[in-house]
C-alpha cells in the first residue's frame, strides 16, 4: 500500500493567524486545507493566499459545498484550489455539476481537479453507491468536532464502514481530532490522506508533532 498524505487543517478564524502555522508547516504536509471555519471567516480570499504561497502543495478548499456545485466549484478553482469538499448531505446534482467543473478543468489545462463527498452527518450506502457512479473517487470519514468534545472515540462502527467504503473502490481521507497514536487503528486499510489540525498546530513542537505523523505513516503502509 502506498503511504498515507498528510494533511494540514487550518481551522483558523483568521488568515493571519492560518499563515503563522503555514510558514512552519508547510514544508511537512502534502495537502494544506483552507478548513471551513477559515472560508467562512476570509473567503476565497484564504483559498487564493494558500495556492499563491504553496504553489507545489495541493490546496484544498473545505467549504462542504450543499447546493449550487458548479458555481462553488468555479469559485474555489479559479482561487487556485485542488481540491474541494461537497457535504454528503448535498443532492446528487450538487455531486455531479461540481465534479463536471472538476473535470472541465483538468482537461483544460491538464491540472488535476477533484471532489471529495464529505461524510458529516448522516449518509446511506445507496447514496455511495450513487456519489461513486457519477464519477468520485475521494471521500473525507469524519468523526466531527462536536462528537469529539462528546468523547465519541474511533471503534468497531468506524472499522465496518472504512472497509466497505475501500471496497466500493473510494480513496479515503480519515479526519477528527486525530492524534499520532490514532494511525494505527487504521493500518488494514489503504488510506489515501491523514489530516490533523490541532494535534499539529498546537503542539509544543509543531514540525516534530508533523514528522511523527509522517514516520508513523512510512511505519505502518510499507
Amino acid at each position: 500500500m502506498s503511504v498515507p498524505m498528510l494533511q494540514l487543517a487550518l481551522d483558523n478564524k483568521s488568515l493571519k493567524d492560518a499563515l503563522a502555522t503555514t510558514r512552519i508547516l508547510a514544508k511537512e504536509v502534502d495537502v494544506i486545507e483552507a478548513g471551513t471555519i477559515l472560508c467562512c471567516a476570509e473567503g476565497m480570499q484564504a483559498v487564493r493566499c494558500l495556492k499563491s504561497l504553496y504553489p507545489e502543495r495541493i490546496v484544498l478548499a473545505d467549504i462542504k459545498a450543499a447546493d449550487a456545485g458548479s458555481i462553488l466549484a468555479s469559485m474555489v478553482y479559479d482561487n487556485g484550489a485542488d481540491w474541494m469538499t461537497v457535504i454528503c448531505c448535498a443532492p446528487i446534482a450538487t455531486v455531479k455539476t461540481a465534479l463536471a467543473e472538476a473535470k472541465a478543468r483538468t482537461e483544460k489545462d491538464g491540472k488535476e481537479r477533484d471532489v471529495q463527498v464529505e461524510l458529516t452527518g448522516s449518509w446511506t450506502w445507496e447514496e455511495a453507491a450513487a456519489w461513486k457512479e457519477a464519477g468520485i473517487r475521494q471521500v473525507v470519514y469524519h468523526r466531527g468536532r462536536d462528537a469529539q468534545a462528546a468523547g465519541q472515540g474511533w471503534g468497531a462502527e468506524d472499522l465496518e464502514k472504512i472497509e466497505k467504503l475501500c471496497s466500493m473502490g473510494f480513496d479515503l481521507s480519515i479526519t477528527g481530532g486525530l492524534v499520532v497514536e490514532d494511525l494505527p487503528f487504521f493500518k488494514a486499510f489503504p488510506i489515501k490522506v491523514f489530516i490533523a489540525g490541532r494535534s499539529i498546530r498546537d503542539a509544543k513542537d509543531p514540525v516534530a508533532a508533523a514528522r511523527e505523523f509522517k514516520k508513523a505513516c512510512a511505519a505502518h503502509w510499507k
